[in-house]
């Protein structure tokens, strides 16, 4: 019998499942406050849906060995915009969701495909054809700033907000040869020099894009550089008004805004506004959240309305913030500990008693032969202290 778990899986010990459930219900309360309700999107879905459209590469998909084609979500937005645009297809917009599960997906490993489960939580923002874009990106981004806020995550975290467009680096690669745009899209969104300096292009325009993939930095000077660039664009103006209604919240939450126009997340669902948030980790910066619009994807599914929205990457935030080592007080059980048979019926009342006062106990399953060594047990299973019984009548 295998004593391991699969290439990829992990076992969880209790302190890492309770500081995941208590990431979990922290995000909740913000959802829930800003008008989101919960949903929970089957893991099994057919491929057509996991694929997006094409928006997802099959060979990152788990497959199952079923009947028809079928397989293990790697994300939850396609799932949803499904759902929204079918079950709750006559339900009133905007359409306000929010879930948390695992994601399971197939990853390059040093010596092949392996297999990747994450635990998510995330919400999705179904609006309405024709509504102001400005509006929901707003929404989403001032969402995640709340969200950030009911973690603790703040500036001592180094947190920067990677902020994008698609439609922007679309009309940034309107100048290069329709059959080389592939390409240059895949070597600037991948930060890859070398892939771009041997595309068969002009020198003036390589040289352009080396430019644009160094492009990065604070909002107003890189949309400065962007209009030189674009001209006039309703995008461009867009984009800056959304930014305009986050920064000041960002600011006094210690969250840098950058604005990347070659930045993209590493599935192309979106269309829109992309969005990645980077935190400084203990050794290296760590990604804990990403999202974007995702319009043409709910389109897909038969419905005119808009789509956005973001996920966290639970692990990463537990990782962050350090709540394995110090998961939330509180918690610790006592231990009624008992010293001779006569005592079990005395101890298990006071279990019942402390467990009516809200007070977590756990029962010892043995007597002790004194005080001092119920103490030394509880100490052993971390216990906040001891409960004593002996003699009872």
């Amino acid at each position: 019998m295998a004593l391991q778990p699969a290439a990829g899986a992990r076992d969880l010990n209790p302190r890492e499942v309770e500081a995941n459930r208590w990431l979990c219900d922290r995000l909740a309360a913000v959802y829930r406050l800003w008008g989101y309700a919960e949903v929970s999107p089957p893991a099994v879905e057919r491929l057509e849906t996991l694929e997006a459209g094409g928006s997802i590469q099959d060979r990152e998909l788990v497959r199952l060995a079923a009947a028809e084609p079928l397989g293990l979500r790697p994300e939850m937005t396609a799932s949803i915009a499904r759902a929204a645009c079918t079950r709750l297809g006559q339900r009133p917009r905007p359409l306000r969701l929010w879930s948390t599960g695992s994601v399971f997906r197939t990853v390059e490993g040093e010596t092949g495909p392996r297999f990747e489960e994450r635990l998510q939580s995330g919400v999705e923002l179904l609006g309405e054809g024709g509504a102001d874009p400005v509006a929901g990106d707003a929404e989403l981004l001032r969402l995640l700033l709340a969200c950030l806020r009911q973690l603790g995550i703040g500036a001592q975290h180094r947190p920067v907000l990677l902020v994008g467009h698609h439609a922007v680096l679309t009309a940034l690669l309107e100048q290069v040869p329709l059959e080389q745009r592939l390409a240059t899209r895949r070597a600037l969104i991948q930060y890859d020099p070398l892939a771009l300096a041997q595309l068969p292009l002009p020198g003036h325009q390589t040289q352009a894009l080396q430019q644009l993939m160094r492009l990065r930095g604070d909002v107003e000077p890189v949309l400065y550089q962007l209009e030189q660039l674009l001209g006039p664009s309703s995008v461009l103006e867009r984009l800056a008004q959304t930014l305009q209604l986050v920064a000041p919240e960002a600011a006094r939450q210690g969250v840098r805004l950058q604005l990347d126009p070659s930045f993209q997340p590493h599935y192309e669902l979106y269309d829109g506004l992309v969005l990645k948030l980077v935190c400084q980790g203990g050794e290296a910066p760590v990604a804990i959240a990403s999202g974007g619009r995702y319009d043409a994807l709910v389109t897909r599914f038969g419905d005119q309305a808009t789509g956005l929205g973001f996920g966290f990457e639970l692990e990463a935030v537990r990782e962050l913030l350090g709540t394995e080592a110090a998961p939330p007080a509180g918690g610790d059980p006592v231990l009624v500990a008992w010293a001779s048979g006569t005592d079990l019926t005395a101890a298990l009342q006071l279990q019942e008693q402390l467990h009516a006062s809200g007070q977590a106990a756990e029962l010892l399953h043995r007597p002790c032969a004194s005080e001092a060594e119920a103490q030394a047990i509880a100490r052993q299973r971390n216990c906040a202290g001891v409960r004593w019984i002996q003699g009872a009548a």
